[in-house]
């Protein structure tokens, strides 16, 4: 396992490595200088006090066997056939491996025979701008050991320096690989919470525009509908983390498990928070409902206000039509043929028109 471990280290790196175990040739490690260079980060503990930094894939085997001590080890977009063959000396999951590198995952942890495996997301939202905005989303995965935690990510978007200053910061390290798994989840679940409270601001704002007669109806339509669109994603990344936090309370239960359940107390609260950035979320999404239904309403309001000006202003103007209309008959009619029918006819349509206008701008239709 040592000559395996110092030959992913290798490939790793890009190092000259030689030749290679049966079972990394078949992961496909047959390279000894890999193209794409993963970055990687590693924390050894013993009792909360850290003992090694950053040390080589090489070394894992080594920190693996040593008794009471705590390993994290960190893989910054892995080559698969790298993960392949740590999986192999590892004894992880096969299925697992492969959601690991699966881009499209949803949130989920799944017990196995001598790991879990979990896949979360961070979330971050920007300022909603007139052309919408959409959610920034990051991927972790890990691998729980009964003394490591292995964690692999695509990119840089999850702030692992974050998580480890809260696994340094929190003072539980002595409670064993429990603690960095609360830690990471603890963490991206903060995460979800500022997402959901400033998209609550960003609500707040559209719920006070939509009032504004200033405001363009175009432009709320569109904030509305950005805010909509990353309310979905959100939904698809914190609904999910209740069977995530769920499972891993659960694999603590089990008496034939190895993790500490001094943390108990600590779970629960996470599972605390989990359930309500889901309800908040829940609550969001009725909000922007609400929202989009009342910007259509107000568009209705508006459109029966001018339909009512119009209408109006028509009415006012059938009147002198009406009299013109009668007074252009061509046969006799009281006031034909003399001077006081048009005073008549003039009299008649200011009547009309001055009536009707004022009775218009009494109900409030002008």
């Amino acid at each position: 396992m040592d000559a395996a471990l110092a030959a992913v280290s290798g490939f790793l790196t890009g190092r000259e490595c030689g030749p290679l175990p049966v079972r990394l040739r078949r992961a496909g490690g047959a390279r000894c200088h890999a193209e794409r260079v993963s970055n990687s980060h590693s924390r050894v503990w013993r009792d909360g006090v850290e003992l090694a930094a950053d040390f080589p894939l090489a070394d894992l085997d080594h920190w693996l066997a040593t008794p009471g001590v705590l390993i994290w080890f960190d893989l910054l977009a892995p080559d698969p056939a790298v993960l392949d063959a740590l999986a192999l000396e590892l004894n992880l999951d096969p299925l697992a491996v492969e959601d690991a590198m699966e881009p499209r995952e949803r949130p989920k942890a799944t017990v196995h025979a001598s790991h879990i495996f979990l896949t979360c997301y961070s979330t971050d939202f920007p300022e909603l701008t007139d052309a919408g905005a959409r959610l920034e989303v990051g991927r972790i995965s890990a691998f729980v050991l009964p003394n490591a935690l292995i964690t692999v990510r695509p990119d840089v978007r999850v702030d692992i320096s974050a998580i480890l200053a809260r696994w340094t910061g929190d003072g539980l390290l002595g409670n064993g690989v429990a603690a960095l798994l609360h830690g990471m989840l603890d963490h991206l679940v903060d995460g979800h919470f500022d997402t959901i409270e400033r998209m609550d601001d960003v609500l707040e704002n559209l719920e006070d525009l939509l009032f504004d007669p200033a405001m363009n109806t175009r432009e709320i339509q569109q904030r509305v509908f950005g805010l909509r669109k990353a309310l979905v994603q959100l939904r698809r990344v914190v609904l999910p983390m209740r069977e995530v936090v769920t499972a891993v309370m659960r694999f603590r239960t089990d008496g034939t498990r190895t993790m500490s359940t001094e943390m108990d107390g600590h779970f629960n609260d996470l599972y605390d928070h989990v359930i309500r950035a889901a309800e908040w979320t829940e609550s969001l999404r009725d909000m922007v409902s609400g929202v989009f239904e009342t910007n259509l309403s107000l568009q209705d309001a508006r459109l029966n206000e001018v339909m009512k000006k119009l209408a109006s202003w028509a009415a006012i103007i059938a009147v002198p039509t009406a009299v013109t209309g009668w007074f252009g008959q061509n046969i006799p009619y009281p006031g034909y043929m003399a001077d006081w029918g048009l005073l008549q006819s003039v009299a008649l349509m200011l009547i009309g028109t001055v009536g009707l206008y004022i009775l218009f701008r009494k109900v409030d239709w002008i």
